[in-house]
């Protein structure tokens, strides 16, 4: 089976995973056959589609190959989201597959978990600019404990810290009582992260979500009220 999974919570990002039928009780079952993460956060219209069809021709699929789509679904900025999912729904319409959705921020707490989280949990966070972060606090075997939220950096608990929210708050989170993990300082959601997530969580029986985005705050462009008389 394969699952085209999408991210644009941060960076353009796809993913092709391969997974076993019937699916494995644990995502050792699951591969990445290609993925593609771009460093701008701020092309995702104009990459994504291309990205995908690129890796279709890389492994020799089509659309009628993909059995499912996972897409993450923030927390993130409104144009960035909106355009992983508008993807995702237009692809899963026109290749007729199930489609859900995932927090984008699991992909990094997979990330971490992979590389050894320490036993009192930790949070991940990504920019969420405006001097915020969107973040959320995982137990040290990835499930998700609270969040995700939108707050100040200084509102982060004291714990390590994943992500490159983490590394561009640096010093205010350490000063909070937070530490930032090197190794993840930089990192943001990826789609392939994200596509073993949502393997792991369908071969366990997991449920996963729907599309519907996590904007968490409202948005900056508003719908203008009635002109005010001149007289």
């Amino acid at each position: 089976m394969i699952i085209l999974a999408i991210d644009t919570s941060a960076v353009a990002s796809a993913a092709l995973i391969r997974c076993h039928e019937p699916l494995a009780p644990e995502a050792a079952g699951a591969a990445v056959l290609a993925s593609f993460a771009t460093e701008d956060t701020r092309s995702h219209a104009e990459v994504l589609a291309p990205g995908v069809r690129a890796l279709l021709a890389e492994q020799e699929l089509a659309g009628a190959d993909i059995a499912r789509i996972v897409v993450g679904v923030g927390p993130g900025p409104f144009t960035g989201l909106r355009s992983g999912i508008a993807t995702a729904r237009a692809l899963a319409f026109a290749w007729d597959v199930p489609l859900d959705g995932v927090m984008s921020l699991d992909a990094l707490a997979w990330d971490a978990v992979q590389a050894g989280a320490p036993a009192d949990g930790f949070t991940v966070a990504i920019d969420a600019r405006r001097r915020e972060l969107y973040w959320a606090r995982y137990a040290s075997d990835g499930t998700l404990v609270d969040g995700p939220h939108v707050t100040a950096p200084q509102q982060l608990p004291s714990l390590p810290a994943y992500g490159a929210g983490a590394g561009l708050y640096r010093w205010q989170l350490e000063d909070a009582g937070a530490s930032v993990d090197e190794a993840f300082d930089q990192a943001q959601p990826t789609a392939a992260s994200l596509g073993l997530v949502a393997a792991a969580r369908l071969a366990a029986g997991a449920p996963l979500l729907d599309t519907t985005p996590l904007y968490l705050r409202e948005s900056d462009a508003q719908v203008p009220g009635p002109r005010k008389r001149a007289l």
